[in-house]
């Protein structure tokens, strides 16, 4: 048995519940059921925990939250619904600023229905998502030992919703190391995703049937390949797929004079990795009073 499966953490989110589930979440953690003892530990940093539980329907007030607070959990993790509200909306289902359940914003992997749910349902829905933990866990090793065979290939427009997730997952660090959510690549949505497809060379690294990276390019028509938006899970870094990704997309546009990339002012990483496949600084210039984008170029051999 893995250590995952041995002592999960679990982190609890209150979308917007009577408190009902809550209190039953409580019950679960005190000596009548204690769920300790199997080495569950609830924890308040999303950073920590494996297994998200949310009580509570969505509203327009908490998505974000919701969204944020799944992004900066590793993986793998899993999400359990608890509570009827959390599953479907429950009765506040048809309220003007309700979105429905917590799989309007994030993907669920147990749901535990009920009004109030009570603890033994929750420690079954525990008990169900350490399986699912465990089986991501198992092929995320394999995957692992699959990322030097990364195939690299043409996106398509079905695409799209999977590279849009695994550039939002990949940014979430960047948006990190600059305290700002606004950077273009977190805000893009799937429609101007779709836009930049029409105009762009899209290219996805696949291991093992999963989309793990992507990049996209395009030529301006005055000598000049502009590369964007290089974007890895996080748990496939380190194994030189962004390299090979920045070869493929270069070899998509022979011709051209130079290829120009660019990153944040400190994503060291970044700037670290196009400095090793050639690329020069030129210029630098303002995002806004957190970012300043560092502008990089490479001659066309």
């Amino acid at each position: 048995m893995s250590g995952l499966q041995k002592s999960p953490w679990v982190i609890h989110y209150d979308a917007s519940s009577c408190n009902g589930c809550d209190i039953e979440v409580l019950a679960s953690l005190t000596p009548g059921f204690d769920v300790e003892r199997f080495g569950i530990i609830n924890t308040g940093n999303p950073k920590h925990a494996d297994i998200f539980l949310v009580t509570g329907s969505v509203n327009e007030q908490n998505r974000d939250v919701v969204r944020n607070l799944y992004d900066q959990m590793p993986e793998p993790k899993v999400v359990v619904a608890l509570g009827i509200c959390a599953c479907s909306g429950g009765i506040f289902r048809e309220c003007y600023n309700v979105s429905g359940g917590i799989d309007t914003v994030i993907p669920v992997d147990v749901y535990v229905p009920g009004c109030a749910v009570r603890p033994e349902a929750i420690i079954d829905g525990v008990v169900q998502a350490l399986g699912i933990l465990e089986a991501r866990r198992a092929a995320m090793v394999a995957s692992s030992t699959a990322a030097g065979v990364m195939m690299i290939q043409h996106a398509t427009a079905a695409d799209l919703p999977e590279l849009l997730t695994v550039q939002k997952v990949a940014y979430a660090s960047e948006a990190e190391i600059y305290g700002d959510t606004s950077l273009p690549a977190m805000r893009q949505s799937l429609a101007e995703m779709a836009a930049d497809f029409g105009r762009m060379v899209f290219l996805k690294g696949v291991v093992n049937g999963k989309i793990v990276a992507t990049i996209r390019g395009y030529n301006d028509g005055q000598g000049t390949a502009h590369i964007l938006r290089l974007s890895v899970l996080p748990y496939f870094r380190g194994r030189g797929l962004g390299r090979r990704l920045i070869a493929a997309i270069e070899a998509e546009f022979p011709r051209v004079k130079r290829y120009e990339i660019f990153t944040g002012h400190r994503s060291a990483t970044n700037i670290h990795i196009y400095a090793k496949q050639g690329y020069r600084r030129f210029k630098t210039e303002p995002f806004n009073a957190n970012v300043e984008w560092v502008y990089m170029e490479k001659k066309s051999s």
